[in-house]
């Protein structure tokens, strides 16, 4: 008698090539992967695979490169209607005379259709998890990102000192240590276990100029306490890093180090600019770094010029990306990933500095990691969640297709992705959104954008260079 057939809730097949990010970083030629509860169950050879189970749905993989889910580890969700408003601002009018106010403005409903444009963005490039380092309607967020099946893990952004060398935050997002450490712990005690296995929560401050010690220091406890994240911009600009010298005589890693609240369960975003012993302490203490290089480019932070990741990879310090905002321009991973390899490589002046296989790793594996989320995806590999993406290489940018990871790095975009799945569900059919009809979200955009453009002033706030009639 034959072996028995297992039976399997999908098998995604004939895929041409699977770029698996596993332990031994196998690719796989005409390969298959099967699927049932969420989970991968196999993966291999089509041939192998399709003849050891049979399925209750089969998905076409030809002529598609298959590649773990991205994990975008740095996205303000709520700033995904801020596209336009913060264009050749220098730090302090980037952040205090657009993004705040903007901030300041937003209500939850305009907070819960931003999370969901973002979301929505995020999948339909290949992004199957982010980081929101949080605002202040974080239970819209969760809302507005849940409807379309993306992952996330949401967090309450915290400010406890109103005034740093840049400027003085709107009186809306002013709150005292004691406000901002309840409020923080009431989204940990609602969103950390809800037993949602899309769904998790982090503790966040959101700079260490506007944030005292005893705010950092119950954060770190908060974080402890739930088994969360504790994550913070860091050393983004040279402002900051001055700022944060001018005030307590310390940089800003080394007050963190000083605090004693960097560890592998901190996510420190940017970290651009560093002094040589903040570069020892993270060796040392190994928080999980996030390189966002649209967002540097965009608004001359210096971070690629002044930056270590390349080296702080090398001592084994885990680094990840993320897009930061709409408000830099592009939410797409891939393009981030050729940002990241190629500004390393014009000014170290070394082709060989961070190879594309680097970059898929920091969207990947490293951003698993970073995540606290390694045990259920980055990779694609028997055990974990099926987080799946599947590029159209019948597309001009992926031919010829002779090094898949090249290609994806420094040719594709992410309007190649076709189909997109988390934990086995079809996310993305054919390059649009499966969950949530995204013309009635796209009407939506200009009824929210009127509703709280008065109160910002935005004819007075962005001004067209060139005429228009």
């Amino acid at each position: 008698m034959g072996q028995a057939v297992q039976t399997v809730d999908l098998l995604i097949k004939d895929i041409d090539w699977l770029i698996s990010v596993d332990r031994e970083r196998r690719i796989i030629r005409n390969a298959a992967i099967a699927v049932h509860d969420g989970r991968i169950v196999a993966i291999g050879k089509s041939a192998e695979v399709s003849g050891t189970f049979s399925c209750t749905r089969t998905i076409d993989g030809a002529h598609t490169v298959a590649t773990p889910g991205f994990v975008d580890c740095h996205l303000h969700s709520s700033f995904q209607l801020s596209r336009g408003l913060a264009d050749e601002a220098n730090a302090q009018a980037f952040l205090f005379e657009r993004m705040y106010p903007y901030e300041a403005a937003m209500d939850g409903e305009g907070v819960r259709l931003a999370a969901t444009l973002a979301a929505a963005e995020l999948l339909r490039h290949g992004v199957t998890c982010f980081i929101d380092p949080g605002n202040y309607h974080p239970e819209a967020s969760v809302e507005g990102a849940m409807a379309t099946g993306i992952r996330m893990i949401v967090s309450r952004s915290s400010f406890d000192l109103t005034k740093s060398v840049l400027g003085i935050l709107p009186e809306r997002m002013i709150e005292n240590t004691e406000v901002a450490l309840e409020r923080a712990q009431g989204v940990l005690a609602a969103f950390a276990g809800t037993g949602n296995p899309r769904l998790r929560a982090s503790a966040s401050f959101r700079g260490l100029n506007n944030a005292s010690d005893e705010l950092i220091l119950g954060l770190y406890k908060l974080a402890r306490q739930h088994g969360t994240l504790l994550q913070t911009h860091a050393c983004f600009s040279y402002s900051t890093h001055d700022s944060s010298i001018a005030r307590g005589g310390l940089a800003e890693i080394e007050r963190l180090e000083k605090l004693g609240v960097i560890d592998e369960h901190m996510l420190l975003v940017h970290s651009g600019w560093l002094e040589p012993d903040e570069v020892a302490i993270i060796s040392r203490r190994k928080p999980s770094l996030v390189c966002a290089p649209s967002s540097s480019l965009h608004n001359g932070y210096g971070n690629f010029v002044f930056g270590k990741l390349p080296e702080l990879l090398a001592l084994g310090v885990n680094v990840a990306i993320g897009s930061d905002h709409a408000s830099s321009g592009i939410v797409d991973m891939p393009q981030e990933m050729r940002l990241a390899c190629c500004c390393y490589k014009e000014l170290r002046l070394n082709p060989r500095v961070m190879p594309p296989e680097t970059a898929l790793e920091m969207a990947t594996v490293n951003g698993a990691k970073a995540a606290l989320w390694e045990e259920r995806i980055g990779s694609i590999e028997v055990g974990k969640d099926a987080d799946i993406v599947l590029f159209d290489t019948e597309r001009p940018e992926w031919q010829p297709l002779i090094n898949p990871i090249a290609n994806l790095v420094y040719s594709a975009t992410g309007d190649s992705v076709r189909d997109v799945f988390v934990a086995g569900e079809q996310v993305v059919t054919r390059g649009r959104l499966t969950r949530i009809d995204e013309s009635r979200l796209y009407e939506a955009i200009p009824q929210a954008l009127s509703r709280f453009g008065k109160e910002l002033a935005l004819d007075k706030l962005v001004k067209l260079r060139w005429p228009v009639s």
